[in-house]
């Protein structure tokens, strides 16, 4: 069976949900709290995952193929670049970690968007506490790589020679 663009937005939309499924998982069932640099990269792993899954729909065209990769290869960089945020943050010596802040709830409701969202991106001392790892990598350092693999499978996505 030949690689189709469909089999690309299905693989992605796939991943995603099982990527979110085990950060659900957990949070609800092992206790870990997520930290506002872990709640943005799961929205950015959402919104990679409606975009792949509206391009697995409405299965586009060329110039559909483009705009769709481009969306999500934009999504992936951007949860890449908070997911290497926080890789920095939790690389960080204890005593230049920055201190905890106010939870994302907080900031939202009683600050100015444009600072609730620089102090998000800032990052605070939860950001930089490892408490889960997987073969010596932290979570965002496995986040880190799925936003990585997924931008290719987007980018791969919108290749010419890959036939609807």
């Amino acid at each position: 069976m030949p690689l189709t663009p469909r089999w690309i937005y299905a693989f992605i939309v796939s991943s995603c949900s099982a990527l979110l499924g085990y950060a659900l998982y957990t949070q609800y069932f092992d206790g870990l709290h997520p930290c506002p640099l872990c709640i943005t990269q799961r929205a950015f792993f959402v919104l990679t995952a409606l975009v792949a899954l509206v391009a697995l729909i409405i299965n586009p065209h060329q110039k559909g193929r483009y705009l769709s990769a481009g969306l999500m290869a934009l999504f992936t960089t951007l949860g890449g670049a908070v997911a290497y945020r926080q890789v920095w943050l939790q690389s960080l010596p204890a005593d230049q970690a920055p201190a905890c802040g106010p939870s994302l709830e907080y900031m939202f409701a009683n600050l100015p968007f444009s600072e609730a969202f620089s102090t998000l991106m800032i990052g605070d001392g939860n950001c930089a506490e490892i408490v889960w790892t997987l073969f010596g990598l932290s979570m965002p350092n496995w986040s880190l790589f799925a936003f990585i693999g997924l931008a290719l499978c987007a980018i791969a996505s919108a290749l010419p020679m890959v036939k609807r």
